[in-house]
């Protein structure tokens, strides 16, 4: 079985879904599939990546098909008419197509040269047809939706959704096509020693201050900015904290951001050191005391998942669906996303340790027992075959809800 797998960008400042493209590409490796990455050599916005272009080579242990995008690219579009002509020529090379993310080019040009060519695709939303999503730039995607998306999904083979509420995203946006509903994997980065007082250390946090840990792209969607003004209100009643707010963003956001700390008086309680990676990232992971992601949409939350990972308990909105599956594990904090909710929710967590432990160790058995790459790629791996054999979908993994 020969699988490409088709992604806009797997730039590490592309968060999540770069991320989750390499893994689970690699995991499906690991397990005998032929898997590959075709994308392109976006470095963000103001970037690109330094790789050999229109050939196959390893990145991150993977091996991926770079193709040179269009500058300047215009937001997450990301044209590349190299993408286009290597595609064209090479779809019939694999079995099936995976494409992650819609409303941008590869995505789009994939479904349509596969429909063409008579290769079956699946396609990832990944949360773009959440409500809160839709409403961004809402009259771009309605008519990109009518135009080409909805008949991109609606001829896919199967839509990979990682929560129930995603496959109701799918749903209520007048897609019918079969899905697969599979949570994404989490790796579990090796037990960094003595973490807690490293991170203090570097921070110059006092050891008694517990951190509190944002850790995400900076963007209006996840709203650090509510995080900020409920840590205001507890400054106010003297609880003690240090904010970690970790990730990079649009510039003009960022310094909203840092101007926001400064007027809410939290400069020396707050630390923003940008972007980070591998161990620096394992170790605000490993050395913080809990994890806060107010969003107001995400499909799965690898972020979530990841802190859940080492032992963080989590709290979070609705809005991120996998809320229930936290819920009921007793693995977090599900709150409404308003400033005083998430106060008492982040004040619960400070005044009670143990707490704060319980639900960290429930956290850890629910990745364990639920977020595992292997067993995500081994039932990713039965529906591809099945979609290739032309048979249905296996029963444990698809929405009972679609015409098939």
């Amino acid at each position: 079985m020969k699988v490409l797998h088709v992604i806009p960008s797997v730039s590490p400042v592309r968060g999540g879904p770069s991320e989750v493209a390499l893994n689970l590409v690699k995991m499906l490796r690991t397990i005998g599939v032929d898997a590959e990455i075709a994308t392109t050599n976006d470095n963000g916005p103001d970037d690109i990546l330094d790789v050999p272009l229109n050939q196959k080579v390893e990145y991150k242990g993977v091996p991926v098909w770079f193709m040179p995008r269009f500058s300047p690219p215009i937001k997450e579009f990301l044209f590349s008419a190299d993408f286009s002509n290597w595609l064209w020529q090479h779809i019939r090379d694999y079995d099936i197509l995976d494409n992650h993310y819609l409303f941008s080019y590869a995505s789009t040009c994939a479904g349509a040269i596969a429909r063409l060519q008579g290769v079956p695709y699946t396609v990832r939303t990944m949360g773009q047809l959440a409500p809160w999503a839709l409403t961004q730039s809402r009259l771009k995607k309605r008519l990109y939706s009518l135009l080409i998306e909805k008949h991109n999904l609606n001829q896919a083979a199967a839509i990979h959704c990682t929560s129930v509420g995603e496959v109701e995203d799918v749903r209520n946006f007048g897609i019918q096509t079969p899905t697969i509903n599979l949570p994404l994997g989490v790796p579990i980065p090796p037990t960094l020693t003595e973490a807690k007082q490293k991170l203090h250390h570097i921070y110059g946090i006092p050891m008694e201050t517990p951190i509190i840990l944002f850790l995400s792209r900076l963007h209006e969607k996840k709203r650090p900015d509510l995080l900020l003004h409920a840590l205001s209100k507890l400054k106010a009643q003297n609880y003690d904290f240090h904010l970690i707010l970790a990730g990079s963003g649009e510039a003009n956001y960022v310094n909203y951001l840092i101007n926001l700390v400064s007027s809410l008086g939290l400069t020396t309680q707050t630390s923003l050191p940008g972007f980070v990676v591998g161990e620096d990232k394992n170790l605000l992971l490993q050395g913080s005391d809990m994890f806060a992601l107010p969003s107001f949409s995400e499909n799965f939350g690898i972020a979530v998942a990841e802190a859940m990972a080492v032992g963080l308990p989590v709290i979070i909105t609705p809005e991120v669906q996998i809320a229930p599956e936290i819920t009921a594990s007793s693995a977090g904090m599900i709150i409404e996303g308003e400033v005083d909710t998430l106060a008492a929710a982040i004040a619960q967590l400070l005044t009670y340790p143990k707490l704060r432990e319980q639900l960290g160790t429930n956290g850890k058995s629910l990745v364990s027992n639920r977020y595992s790459w292997s067993a995500v790629a081994q039932n990713l791996t039965s529906s591809y075959s099945a979609i290739i054999k032309g048979k249905l979908l296996p029963e444990f993994i698809v929405d009972s809800s679609a015409k098939v």
